[in-house]
């Protein structure tokens, strides 16, 4: 297909595909004529992908370049989950960090396999001292909840990415469970907490079901 076709298959303008050719993230098409590139439905893939890092996986055009080099190269599958972990993560500098914060995210996750320096332990053990920072304790095993559902999500993001065949589409599952997958995870829980919640606090059981 022509760059027309592939703008218009996919929703994105020619000038936007353009740029994504200029910066490395999109292949070049096939050149059977000069100044007459063709498209394939593999671009048109690609296409969809870069969407997803960077406008539901809110990553910048460096970022998404790591994570699709990523999925193109040979790297092995933990690796690309590291590219992953650290595209979509601000790393917090450790220094910074409260020590006490730091103990209490290990301790709800004890016995999980991870180095030190993984963003998502640093930025947790943030997210608690601001927790603790504005009054908020955790009394009856909050954040330890949270950690035991981690665990299911993850879970559930490894057993698909297990029953994938070929290099190629592990690898497109580990940036999908990582950056698309936090995004499902943060709409469903703020769905379960309406759920949740109408089930506590609320007299009225008319409430509609999905």
């Amino acid at each position: 297909m022509k760059m027309a076709e592939l703008g218009r298959r996919s929703g994105i303008p020619v000038a936007t595909i353009k740029f994504y050719l200029r910066e490395g993230l999109l292949p070049a098409g096939e050149y059977r004529l000069p100044n007459q590139a063709t498209y394939t439905d593999e671009h048109l893939r690609r296409l969809t992908m870069i969407r997803a890092l960077l406008e539901v996986g809110g990553l910048s055009i460096a970022a998404a370049k790591r994570v699709l080099h990523a999925i193109d190269s040979d790297m092995p599958l933990a690796e690309t989950f590291e590219v992953a972990q650290q595209a979509i993560s601000e790393t917090p500098d450790p220094s910074t960090l409260n020590p006490a914060a730091l103990a209490i995210v290990d301790d709800i996750t004890r016995g999980w396999h991870m180095f030190p320096e993984n963003p998502g332990r640093l930025a947790a053990a943030r997210a608690i001292d601001t927790f603790w920072s504005i009054g908020q304790e955790d009394t009856h095993g909050w954040f330890a909840q949270y950690a035991k559902a981690a665990m299911f999500a993850a879970e559930a993001d490894i057993d698909e990415l297990q029953a994938r065949t070929g290099r190629d589409a592990q690898a497109e599952t580990v940036i999908v469970g990582t950056l698309l997958g936090d995004a499902l995870f943060a709409a469903l829980h703020r769905a379960a907490q309406e759920h949740v919640t109408s089930l506590r606090f609320t007299t009225d059981h008319n409430h509609h079901e999905v």
